[in-house]
């Protein structure tokens, strides 16, 4: 394990009057329905409905011809042919939710085979195929429920805004008994709401539906999004591969670039200060032969002591960063004795259970060294709280770790922290899944930024050092 990597990891508000946060919230309230997310929501909902309908009628119609012709040598190709065609739909539909949406859902992994009878009969026998054909039958029924959000949230609720103005050419004429004319653009369970102040009433439905807009599109659209990822995603075992993977690959950059670094330390630090002490001691030895003066040896030898004592100083920071020696008294210990060198008044809070490994003690020591850092270097924070303790774990009973180690910092700063916005948090993710670990941010503009870092749990019942 390396030493903390404290590079800029955040995007910070750096306008040196920031506007309060309430104002803030409610300008993106009011500009939320056609802010780029909203307007790529409704985007998507527009077009994801009729290419699934597309799906709806072409995949079905392949199937049945083929199962027609199955008798024939036809129907085969004309089934791998329709199973090809669903997983070309979808590649699609994940595209869109990936562009626009911003969806992190990745296409299941399909299988090859060479010649012509061999991609046929990779087709056919793939479930990842099969099962883009069972979303290209589902899929209408989810993409329909965004566009109706988007029906309902901004037509209709523009059309309710703009009331006063089209009631003059959109409307009805009615007759009377007594033989006069009225003119009714919108009636109601025959109540009029064409007159003041009754149409203020369709324009604050209307303005209300419309700042409502983003959030029932984004509602409507959560079951496409769960269906697509069940049916055109990877299945448990291809993404675990992939993570082990990804992790396997990360946790070897990061074994090369921890001896590089105590490589160049070492050389460039440590090792030079020691050639000059053994310069400076042969030195003192030519003077004390030469009978110097005091004055001048007492230099020599102070030159000397400092280089000495600033080589210590050197390996002890290269040992703390490799393995700080206040775990070996446990992680409670080490966490304390950070905090008490923070530069900032940092609160700590621990409730852990069976002491962890000595590998999860680390990577949870250096989790937190590293968030500390990115607070006091970026968040412009006046006070730190780092909350470390132990809860049962989530997921189905004796699968796995029963207990998950939670680290939480949260720092009173101006927030904007955003995972992948720099080296940081992005490494620091990338050295938590190593462990099948989760990184959560919650760091709303104006802060409070908390960060929360989960790690499994395997505790090993042993003794302090």
């Amino acid at each position: 394990m390396g030493a903390p990597d404290t590079a800029p990891d955040t995007a910070r508000d750096t306008n040196p009057h920031p506007r309060p946060p309430r104002l803030l919230r409610a300008r993106a309230l009011l500009t939320a329905p056609f802010a780029p997310r909203s307007l790529a929501a409704l985007a998507h909902a527009l077009l994801a409905a009729p290419l699934a309908l597309c799906g709806l009628v072409l995949v079905p119609a392949g199937l049945a011809l083929g199962a027609v012709l199955s008798w024939t040598a036809l129907g085969p190709w004309l089934l791998a042919l329709t199973v090809r065609g669903a997983l070309g739909l979808g590649g699609l539909q994940l595209a869109l939710v990936r562009r626009l949406l911003g969806a992190d859902i990745e296409a299941a992994g399909r299988r090859g085979a060479r010649g012509a009878f061999g991609w046929r009969r990779a087709l056919l026998g793939d479930p990842a195929g099969w099962r883009a054909v069972a979303a290209a039958l589902l899929t209408p029924f989810t993409a329909l429920l965004p566009l109706l959000a988007v029906l309902v949230g901004y037509a209709y609720g523009l059309l309710a805004l703009a009331h006063p103005v089209l009631r003059h050419w959109n409307y009805v004429t009615l007759r009377g008994a007594d033989g006069s004319v009225r003119r009714v653009s919108l009636q109601f369970h025959g109540v009029e709401f064409d007159s003041w102040p009754r149409w203020t009433v369709v324009v604050a439905a209307g303005a209300l539906l419309v700042l409502l807009a983003p959030w029932l599109v984004r509602r409507a659209g959560a079951p496409h999004r769960l269906l697509l990822r069940a049916l055109l995603g990877p299945s448990a075992a291809e993404a675990r591969i992939r993570t082990l993977e990804e992790t396997r690959a990360h946790a070897v950059d990061d074994a090369v670039a921890t001896l590089r670094r105590i490589e160049r330390d070492l050389h460039d630090g440590t090792q030079a200060r020691l050639v000059g002490l053994g310069m400076h001691l042969t030195l003192i030895r030519e003077l004390i032969t030469q009978d110097a003066e005091r004055d001048r040896l007492l230099a020599v030898v102070e030159t000397a002591r400092s280089n000495a004592t600033q080589a210590v100083t050197d390996l002890r920071h290269l040992v703390r960063g490799i393995h700080p020696p206040a775990l070996d008294q446990g992680l409670e210990t080490a966490l304390a004795t950070l905090t008490a060198d923070a530069p900032l008044p940092v609160a700590l809070r621990t409730a852990l259970g069976p002491r962890p490994s000595p590998a999860l003690e680390s990577l949870a020591y250096f989790c937190a060294a590293e968030l500390l850092a990115n607070a006091v270097k970026h968040s412009g924070a006046s006070r730190v709280t780092v909350d470390v303790r132990t809860e049962p774990a989530a997921g189905v009973p004796g699968t796995g770790p029963e207990r998950a180690l939670l680290l939480a910092v949260r720092d009173d700063g101006c927030g904007g922290a955003v995972v992948g916005a720099g080296t940081g948090l992005t490494g620091l993710l990338a050295r938590i899944r190593t462990v099948d670990g989760t990184l959560t941010c919650d760091s709303p503009p104006g802060g409070p930024t908390v960060i929360t870092v989960s790690l499994p749990y395997p505790a090993t019942n042993r003794a302090p050092a």
